[in-house]
């Protein structure tokens, strides 16, 4: 329990210094340890991910509080970075929600990011999304701040707003939020470079930018993010979106030649794969006893 608290306690440090920290999102365990080994100093969980890789289907709600919060504490089990997770829109009403943040908190997770859609969710750079009247999202924010035990666990408010009700009303609602608790404000789906360079200007909190590939938001580079005084960069797909095209290509070889190609370059050896999952280690602990 004292690491998890030490993480939080990193995480937040991080955050406060509004220098565009940089979270790769993970789908799984082997990610989020890839991601802790490149020398990350925090893992994101995916959601969009969660739901592609535990169940093969799209980010439309069908992950439910169970599977996520399962998913996040193997993910927070397998590293000793700060662990940033997807919550979507809580699971539920108020209620609900406080046994949300409560169930992620218990998983290990440094900080959670809740979202003002209506729920089932979807993606937030997909079209048809739908959003909760700003009192009641203001209602889900203070369940959750209210609800933490560790006040060092970030609360991530999300508006998904922009493309339901304009970007004037996403940036009320995440003062809203800001008013009712949230440390980080995450305003999803900004459409132009002038939307990116106004909310650090009219926004008191630290925030959060979402590097989604082919989304509807211009892909800034990193140093202009940082520039501008965001806090946080999550870049939540692209370890997903690569390891599937090095699969497709790599079923694609097998099929065709009969063998997998045994290239150094595209293949980590046995002996890697052991180490990355703590084989050694885990090893070692078996002698003793």
């Amino acid at each position: 329990m004292s690491s998890v608290l030490t993480r939080r306690q990193r995480l937040r440090a991080l955050v406060a210094e509004r220098r565009g920290l940089v979270v790769p999102g993970a789908y799984d365990a082997v990610s989020a340890r890839l991601v802790e080994q490149a020398g990350f100093p925090a893992v994101y969980m995916t959601g969009f991910g969660v739901s592609a890789a535990r169940l093969g289907l799209p980010d439309l709600g069908f992950a439910g509080l169970a599977e996520m919060v399962d998913h996040a504490r193997n993910l927070a089990s397998a590293v000793s970075v700060p662990l940033i997770a997807d919550a979507d829109t809580g699971y539920g009403n108020a209620l609900q929600i406080r046994r949300t943040v409560q169930q992620y908190e218990l998983a290990g997770v440094a900080g959670l990011h809740l979202e003002d859609q209506v729920a089932p969710k979807r993606c937030g750079h997909l079209a048809g999304k739908q959003v909760v009247p700003v009192e009641e999202f203001v209602g889900r924010i203070r369940a959750a701040v209210e609800a933490r035990t560790d006040p060092d666990l970030l609360i991530i408010a999300r508006t998904d707003a922009i493309a339901v009700t304009g970007f004037d009303d996403a940036v009320g609602r995440v003062e809203a939020a800001a008013r009712a608790g949230a440390d980080v404000l995450f305003v999803e789906a900004p459409t132009c470079e002038a939307e990116i360079e106004a909310l650090p200007r009219r926004l008191d909190r630290p925030l959060l930018f979402n590097y989604a590939p082919s989304g509807r938001t211009p892909l800034l580079p990193f140093a202009r993010l940082r520039e501008l005084g965001y806090a946080i960069v999550i870049v939540p797909v692209d370890l997903l979106f690569t390891a599937t095209r090095a699969m497709q290509r790599a079923l694609t070889e097998l099929r065709d030649r009969d063998a997998t190609p045994r290239d150094p370059e595209r293949l980590v050896s046995f002996q890697e794969f052991c180490d990355l999952i703590g084989l050694p280690e885990q090893l070692t602990l078996g002698q003793r006893y």
